[in-house]
């Protein structure tokens, strides 16, 4: 495992927290710092490299990695991020190419009009070459290495004292390196919304949103393609001083090209407490629909995700953390293609050292389990590995 995996939580995007004066949305530790240079390297042993139900293949595996950031107040209201990550992975026994080179490359501009008004523009462009988690039910020892590219624009305004406005929009776009994977499950989602925020009082703030998404593939469009419209309201609850909670409950409209509509509620639950300095425990629930892995056979995927993060901190310079995602869904089948039923696992462990500002050291340990009705789709997948990280 590269780091401990994290559960998102697509509540209306990432609210934007800034600060009028010298204006800098970012991680406390990294502001006063232009620059941030990351040096890491790591072991690792995974028993599965190509996510396969049977002939897994096992193999150690070396890691280096080096990334820069720069954080920069262009102007009082005014704000750049921009890093790059190149991730080096030594697979000692994986057929064909052994040493595979993944690129992370991510801006961010964000401009505050104002107190109330501002907008939030971020770009995230992945060349994964070593995928942390792989597709369920391809063929035996596919390449899954992929590109991704993700652009988010948030527009936030003040329409009162109380209430606010904020339109948003993602592009989401997918190319998968394997020709045949490519053709299948290459696309891109668009996603536009609009909603509204209003403080009922200071610990209480309602929301209510009108989203639209659009998935369009590549190639066989006429039969795979969707458009869906939702309706959601939902709160934000400030339930003590440690404890938060936030929902979101509402119903997408889904248009299906060459197979019949559907309809689905849509369900967000999400809380946080923080029981003590640098410990806290996350949590939550999503019922959602999802592209599928298998688009020949099924239209989608309709998935509920039960998920909790925790992290403790032992010491002054220990920290230990996990995370369980458990993940019933059903597959919608194409055509005559009966429904299948699935269930995912993912745990995952992590113990860090941080003996001072710039190093850290940990020992990860992650276990994915997919138990299907299909047979080619179950897999387990394990990873164990000790890493080092120096930031300066």
């Amino acid at each position: 495992m590269k780091t401990l995996r994290l559960i998102p939580v697509m509540v209306s995007f990432v609210a934007l927290p800034y600060v009028w004066g010298v204006y800098a949305p970012i991680p406390e530790q990294e502001q006063g710092k232009p620059f941030v240079t990351t040096l890491r390297a790591g072991f690792m042993h995974d028993s599965n490299i190509f996510g396969a139900s049977t002939g897994a293949i096992d193999s150690a595996v070396y890691t280096a990695a080096a990334a820069l950031k720069l954080n920069a107040s262009l102007t009082d209201q005014t704000f750049l991020s921009a890093s790059y990550r190149l991730t080096l992975d030594n697979l000692q026994d994986r057929p064909g190419d052994k040493t595979l080179d993944s690129h992370n490359l991510d801006l961010r501009l964000a401009h505050a009009f104002s107190q109330t008004s501002n907008i939030d523009l971020s770009n995230a462009y992945t060349v994964a070459k070593n995928p942390e988690s792989l597709l369920a039910g391809v063929p035996l020892n596919t390449d899954q290495s992929y590109k991704r590219n993700q652009f988010d624009a948030r527009l936030t305004g003040n329409v009162s004292e109380k209430t606010s406005l904020t339109g948003k929009a993602r592009f989401t776009h997918f190319d998968y390196d394997n020709a045949a994977l490519g053709a299948s499950i290459d696309r891109n989602e668009n996603l536009l919304g609009l909603a509204f925020n209003h403080s009922v009082r200071p610990d209480l703030k309602l929301s209510g949103e009108v989203r639209r998404q659009d998935v369009n593939y590549r190639t066989g469009g006429a039969t795979k393609d969707k458009e869906s419209n939702f309706l959601i309201g939902g709160f934000d609850y400030n339930v003590a001083r440690k404890l938060t909670a936030s929902g979101r409950l509402g119903y997408e409209w889904r248009k299906r090209s060459g197979a019949p509509d559907d309809n689905a509620p849509y369900v967000e639950f999400s809380g946080k407490y923080d029981y003590a300095e640098r410990s806290h425990l996350t949590g939550g629930y999503v019922h959602t629909l999802e592209e599928s892995s298998n688009v020949a056979q099924f239209t989608d995927t309709r998935v509920n995700r039960f998920f909790v993060n925790v992290q403790h901190s032992l010491s002054a310079l220990i920290v230990a953390s996990g995370s369980l995602t458990y993940e019933p869904s059903t597959l919608q089948g194409r055509g005559v293609q009966a429904d299948v039923d699935e269930r995912t696992t993912r745990f995952g462990l992590a113990l860090s050292y941080l003996p001072n500002k710039h190093w850290t050291v940990s020992a990860t340990f992650d276990n994915d389990r997919v138990s299907s009705d299909l047979a080619e789709r179950s897999m387990s997948r394990q990873r164990y590995g000790v890493n080092a990280a120096f930031s300066f």
